[in-house]
């Protein structure tokens, strides 16, 4: 067997042998073990935990999972929950637009599809944020369909058992159609769960466990370069920085001025302080001039948060109020309860800077 001759029939008995051995055992996965006794994945759950996936480490994704299945354990259930308890209960997963599209796409699965996910790859792309990866995974893990799945780990994997030399995200079309012709026709939803693990625990970015892989006789990596140096990636390009203000009010009942997000655009639909009109693209006014209401404002310092796209800045400034300053598009939330509120990161941030003890009383 040469390096360039290791074909379907050869790449997954060898790696699905090393995933009857090593799986991670994840409670969104039927494991070998459990499927070898007729258990089946629940494409509900395997569709929840990919979405949570992204971007997102399994660690973190695991109690989030967990938390979601206890107050909706079907996706009917997701479908009638209440939108505000759905992003509430997403805060501090981070890119919030796929908890709106989570939303939605419970909606489309309850009404169009009488609480049943499509089993084809096409089908499930019809519905609101699935796209080509999560639509490919749900389609092997769930439904046994020789997909050919895609994602971070894969892409790891691909590249240093071929040595692509072209970069992402140009070489995908290359990695997609490799790992196609490699995906088999039995067991095609193990064999995408087999290559995530071998890509999050032999095939790392850094160090990467060599020896310990099921593909060492046939990476072609380990002969012409350094694995580490694979995938190979275009330079990127330095994120901007920019600059906005948050005000933090506090009245004499230790409750704190809140309001809701527009419900697009960046951290849509979220739960934040006062603020200045910054976006991805342009700054805020960062001086107190942009108070959101009159009161004694103080400066107590700034934070940084750094998106995908660019890292904001923001100059913190804190009042303490006599009385319920009235407002039209806010409320006042007691600091016991602001754990429960939908507030993205960087707002967590904003409060911290201005009110320390704002999250450790609960």
């Amino acid at each position: 067997m040469t390096l360039n001759t290791l074909k379907a029939t050869e790449a997954a008995p060898l790696l699905l042998d090393w995933y009857d051995r090593h799986h991670r055992d994840l409670p969104w996965r039927v494991s070998p073990p459990m499927a070898a006794r007729g258990a089946v994945a629940d494409p509900y759950h395997v569709w929840l935990s990919e979405v949570m996936l992204q971007q997102t480490t399994v660690q973190a994704v695991k109690a989030y999972f967990d938390k979601f299945l206890g107050l909706w354990p079907t996706v009917e259930d997701l479908a009638a929950a209440d939108t505000e308890d759905v992003m509430k209960a997403w805060a501090g997963l981070g890119y919030y637009a796929r908890a709106r599209n989570l939303k939605k796409c419970a909606e489309a699965v309850a009404r169009e599809h009488g609480g049943r996910f499509p089993d084809t790859e096409e089908g499930l792309k019809s519905l609101p944020g699935v796209g080509d990866y999560t639509a490919a995974a749900i389609a092997a893990i769930a439904f046994n369909r020789q997909s050919a799945v895609l994602d971070g780990n894969v892409e790891r994997v691909m590249s240093r058992l071929h040595a692509i030399e072209t970069p992402l995200p140009a070489a995908k079309p290359e990695m997609r159609r490799l790992v196609s012709e490699l995906t088999p026709s039995d067991r095609p939803g193990d064999f995408a769960q087999a290559m995530m693990d071998l890509g999050a625990t032999i095939c790392t970015p850094k160090r990467p466990a060599c020896s310990l892989c099921p593909f060492r006789a046939n990476c072609r990596a380990l002969t012409v370069a350094d694995p580490e140096t694979f995938p190979r990636k275009t330079a990127r390009k330095e994120r901007p920085l920019r600059l906005g203000a948050a005000f933090v009010a506090i009245d004499r009942s230790d409750a704190v001025y809140l309001r809701k997000r527009a419900d697009s655009g960046l951290l849509g639909g979220m739960t934040e302080v006062p603020g200045t009109d910054w976006t991805a693209r342009r700054d805020g006014e960062t001086s107190i001039e942009a108070r959101p209401f009159a009161a004694v404002w103080e400066a107590c310092g700034t934070v940084t948060h750094v998106f995908t796209h660019f890292e904001l800045r923001l100059s913190v400034y804190r009042a303490e109020v006599t009385h319920a300053v009235a407002t039209s598009d806010g409320w006042w939330e007691p600091i016991a309860s602001l754990r429960a509120q939908a507030l993205p990161s960087v707002m967590k941030k904003a409060i911290t800077q201005a009110i320390p003890h704002a999250f450790k009383a609960v």
